[in-house]
């Protein structure tokens, strides 16, 4: 069920032209509690070099290392009384007890990896072509902010990797203008293939912040076990939600013909879901930033 290579691989799907792209808003994932080496512009993290933005102290005994000056002051200060005796040789009396080490922030890289549904279950071939020009318009983004990004394709029967994680926002322009649209739906496929290369990329890259936005309908029609396609879906959306890795799902269906499939699983990834007509607006991005930034 999964293929690493080129995005044309199944010859019998119809291609379609890439359509507009435009300039979206940041799409960024929160301050979080893991400390990371490797620079980025997009997310905020703590790091443990000597480098990045000083926002508050702990307690550090004996480590005087990247000292917090003003904290420490500021815990050997109520003490002063009881140093009489390291006064006499000191202004003022601080002890290795009382050292506070600096807690700074950088900004830090993520992987962005797209998971598209390419079947004919998105309807007709100009939506894979609105479809197509929200993606690199959201590769562009991503490149511009030093991200890597990456690019699942799932229909017919398997899922590919047509992109592996990159820097190159020209290989992801060539890699879309290749998928062919058609097919039945292999969902679990692409989730499944999606986690793997995350977890992949978490041994390789243990300072990974990885960010899915995964776009389909949520029709699932094809299953990798005996389990309902649904069913199955849902399941492997709730290890990746357990995995603490954070989703997007962008709703490809039409309006008047959703049956709430891709917010149902949304809900089992812990994500937000918006439609595509959503993508270009101010308020998508205005709820994006509500979830994903701290």
């Amino acid at each position: 069920m999964f293929d690493t290579g080129r995005a044309n691989w199944w010859e019998g799907g119809e291609k379609v032209k890439i359509g507009q792209s435009f300039v979206p808003r940041k799409i960024e994932n929160p301050l979080d509690r893991m400390t990371r080496r490797q620079g980025g512009r997009r997310s905020r993290t703590r790091t443990d070099r000597k480098r990045g933005r000083y926002i508050q102290a702990r307690p550090s005994p004996g480590e005087p290392e990247d000292l917090a000056f003003d904290a420490t002051l500021r815990a050997a200060a109520p003490f002063q009384r009881q140093r009489s005796e390291m006064r006499k040789r000191v202004a003022f009396a601080v002890r290795s007890s009382d050292y506070q080490r600096k807690i700074r922030i950088k900004k830090a890289s993520n992987l962005v990896l797209f998971v598209v549904d390419a079947s004919w279950s998105m309807a007709v071939a100009e939506r894979m072509a609105a479809t197509k020009g929200a993606i690199l318009s959201l590769l562009t983004d991503a490149y511009q902010r030093r991200d890597r990004v990456g690019l699942v394709v799932f229909q017919k029967d398997r899922a590919t990797l047509v992109l592996p994680p990159t820097n190159s926002v020209q290989l992801a322009q060539r890699s879309l203008a290749d998928i062919p649209v058609g097919g039945k739906t292999p969902l679990s496929a692409g989730l499944l293939l999606a986690h793997e290369v995350i977890r992949k990329e978490r041994i390789v890259h243990p300072d990974v912040n990885p960010l899915i936005i995964l776009l389909t309908d949520g029709a699932g029609n094809v299953s990798l076990t005996n389990l309902p396609p649904q069913e199955e879906s849902h399941r492997i959306a709730n290890q990746i939600a357990g995995d603490e890795i954070r989703c997007v799902v962008i709703n490809m269906e039409h309006a008047a013909f959703d049956q709430g499939l891709a917010q149902s699983l949304a809900e089992h990834l812990h994500a937000p879901c918006y439609t595509l007509s959503e993508l270009k607006a101010e308020a998508l991005y205005q709820k994006v930033r509500a979830e994903m930034t701290g």
